[in-house]
């Protein structure tokens, strides 16, 4: 399946604009842009992720919405 294709894993209607690395449940690896941004303001921010639209929108919504000090990593290839 291709990423132009993929659906969010949460709400299953989103283009994903991240995925998470290190997924808890290998179910929930792809989030949309709202469904990631209520993982932030909910405090459960992806730790380490990757951008997937060659943008950094994730990392625009940590900047924006979190408020927890912590660490994330951004991965590369």
């Amino acid at each position: 399946m291709g990423a132009h294709s993929r659906k969010c894993d949460w709400c299953g209607t989103g283009t994903p604009i991240v995925r998470d690395m290190e997924p808890l449940n290998s179910d929930y690896q792809y989030w949309c842009a709202e469904c990631a941004r209520a993982l932030i303001i909910r405090g459960d921010p992806i730790e380490t992720y990757r951008e997937l639209e060659g943008e950094p929108i994730y990392g625009r919504l940590l900047d924006d919405h979190c408020t927890l000090k912590r660490f994330y990593s951004f991965a590369t290839a």
